[in-house]
């Protein structure tokens, strides 16, 4: 490839987060060929104003890329305009892009895996997005897999894939509803996307993820995910605004570069793996609230809420 995807990474108030994951990104394969740029969310009160100061002194200080560039919004955003708003405006200039957040450690085959999926399936309007993370399946998958509709922790689309992100949370729920698609959307009922959803349209969160999820499933589309994950969240020990302490998603990041597909069409195998995972962590769920491990939060442990 003569050229790679450029990088972008939103942050708000966590600067140790943050140069971990820059840290991450930095000891991938590619680092000093692609560009970054992190979009640095403006603080919601005087409090967080000493925290994104020095999320930005990190950033301007820190080398390694290509090139690092900084976008400082003048007032808080909140993460899905912010994301939404970023996604949009570097598509405007490249035809691809690649998105974490501030919270996303990454393996050093990450940047590889990406571009060489968005280069593979530039032409391919059946693959929507490349996607990094990957649950800590027990089934061994042998390559990377396609599954129904997009995902959130680690991944890239190009400019044709956003062009069909629906903000419209009400109008997808209606759609899902109609087709009679509301259990396959929650994998076979095991994982509640569906009251994320119907929370974005009642205003008790403003995800972009779910939308984003939903915009590509009801349009048929792929996304293509490594067989072990590429993709270490770290955002899930209770720093974070929008989900409660948990090791459910923890895993061992994959060093290897994963094996393409060479056939475009969902992962029976890999669909099944996922909707046994869910399982095991509802009743693992349960198993917590009635031993009182920790104070019981909705069921809403992917970062998918604003």
């Amino acid at each position: 490839m003569s050229s790679y995807a450029p990088v972008i990474v939103f942050a708000y108030n966590r600067p140790q987060h943050l140069e971990r994951t820059l840290q991450a990104l930095k000891s991938n394969e590619l680092s000093d060929q692609i560009e970054v740029t992190v979009f640095s969310d403006g603080p919601k009160n005087d409090e967080a104003k000493h925290k994104v100061a020095e999320v930005r002194a990190l950033v301007r200080g820190f080398q390694g890329f290509k090139a690092l560039h900084l976008v400082e919004r003048e007032s808080n955003l909140g993460l899905a305009k912010n994301v939404i708003g970023g996604v949009t405006e570097s598509l405007a200039n490249s035809g691809s892009v690649i998105v974490l957040e501030d919270d996303m450690i990454t393996s050093p085959v990450f940047l590889r895996y990406m571009n060489e999926g968005l280069n593979r399936y530039e032409s391919d309007e059946r693959v929507i997005s490349i996607h990094g993370y990957v649950q800590p399946l027990r089934t061994k998958l042998e390559k990377a897999f396609f599954l129904k509709g997009a995902d959130c922790w680690g991944w890239a689309t190009w400019r044709r894939g956003w062009a069909l992100f629906e903000a419209n949370g009400e109008m997808l729920l209606e759609q899902i509803t109609k087709r009679a698609l509301r259990s396959e959307f929650n994998f076979e009922n095991t994982y509640d996307y569906i009251g994320m959803l119907e929370d974005q349209i009642a205003g008790r969160n403003n995800s972009w993820a779910i939308r984003w999820y939903a915009s590509a499933f009801l349009k048929g589309k792929l996304t293509l995910y490594p067989p072990r994950s590429l993709v270490q969240n770290i955002g899930m020990d209770g720093s974070g605004t929008h989900c409660a302490p948990t090791m459910e998603y923890m895993v061992n990041l994959e060093q290897e570069m994963p094996s393409l597909p060479e056939v475009i069409e969902v992962n029976l195998q890999a669909y099944k793996a996922i909707v046994k995972f869910n399982r095991g962590l509802e009743r693992s769920t349960i198993s917590r609230i009635r031993n009182g491990a920790f104070k019981f939060f909705r069921k809403v442990t992917l970062r998918l809420t604003e």
